[in-house]
């Protein structure tokens, strides 16, 4: 396990606080996809810039990715060992995304890109609602392509509270 993708269902799910407590657990460094998406001041990197930055990380030799982005999971998926993927319940990844916008409202988080202080609206919100369940089966789908691209590739499924603080806690 040296080369790991951690994605989710949704936005609050807890991606970037669990590749965080894996990687301080693991001494791997960890690269929030957010971070290189977002240019300061919510501007979108162009699409190469953004590709060329994953294919610039995945090429080192320990990396942990947090972040779903399916533009570009083709990258991260080719040279990965392990996906960790993580999937709590929809109404908990809504709250937890209010709550973040509500704890960090005037910052910036340390996943998110320079200047970017935390922020909601509707749009994102609706869309958290409108595609979890489309995400929840195609995650599912990407989760059995990975593992059947190479039998030694890992897939850790972590669908509640509980197990993904034992997996922190017991399994490291």
């Amino acid at each position: 396990m040296k080369r790991i993708m951690v994605i989710g269902v949704s936005a609050g799910v807890g991606k970037s606080t669990f590749a965080r407590k894996l990687g301080k657990s693991l001494n791997i460094d960890v690269y929030h996809l957010d971070a290189y998406y977002w240019n300061p001041g919510w501007i979108e990197a162009s699409f190469d810039e953004f590709k060329s930055a994953q294919e610039n990380i995945t090429l080192k030799e320990e990396w942990i990715i947090e972040g779903n982005y399916s533009s570009t999971f083709e990258i991260r998926k080719k040279q990965a060992d392990t996906i960790i993927y993580l999937e709590l319940p929809l109404y908990l990844c809504l709250f937890r995304v209010i709550k973040r916008w509500l704890t960090n409202r005037g910052r910036t988080r340390v996943d998110m890109g320079k200047d970017c202080e935390e922020k909601m609206d509707w749009k994102f919100l609706k869309f958290i609602m409108t595609t979890y369940y489309k995400r929840k089966n195609t995650m599912k789908n990407q989760l059995s392509d990975f593992q059947k691209g190479n039998s030694s590739n890992q897939v850790i499924i972590l669908n509640n509270k509980k197990s993904i603080h034992s997996y922190l806690e017991d399994s490291l």
